[in-house]
């Protein structure tokens, strides 16, 4: 399992995403460029001591890492709030990673066409989104749940 951030804009979300990784042992794939510099100190006071334990491995753009990814044969989940596969209805593989777009654009439509599922976290009524560091922990949860990979 994998999380994917892509060309992430908000330090304070990939600081919360990446003390999540390192909780769970999840790496994380930053697609670049990001909104911020990965030394920003909001980074490092959302990920507090956490962070430095999170495996990262960033790419250059979205190709780069779309390369590897394919070479390594997994699947890419993205996690969309304009998906139409509700979260309780997907079945996860131990091999997945999970793409969370840009705070404020997504991903482009390029590459949510190339996601091999697209899947929404299921909310109220007349709500819009999640925060991303809330829906990539809601989501990581459930496939580590589902494919027993959650720490012991």
């Amino acid at each position: 399992m994998r999380i994917a951030l892509y060309q992430p804009e908000i330090a304070g979300n990939v600081g919360a995403i990446l003390r999540l990784a390192a909780c769970f042992s999840v790496p994380v794939d930053i697609i670049m460029p990001m909104g911020f510099a990965f030394s920003d100190a909001k980074l490092k006071r959302a990920a507090m001591d956490y962070g430095a334990s999170a495996e990262v491995t960033r790419h250059a753009n979205f190709e780069a890492f779309d390369e590897i990814r394919r070479r390594e044969g997994r699947r890419l989940v993205l996690m969309s709030s304009h998906a139409s596969q509700p979260l309780p209805e997907v079945r996860f593989q131990s091999n997945d990673i999970l793409l969370m777009g840009s705070e404020s654009a997504g991903v482009p439509d390029a590459v949510r066409d190339m996601a091999d599922l697209r899947v929404r976290i299921p909310m109220a009524a007349g709500f819009r989104s999640l925060n991303i560091a809330v829906s990539t922990g809601i989501a990581v949860a459930e496939a580590l749940r589902q494919t027993g990979q959650f720490p012991q």
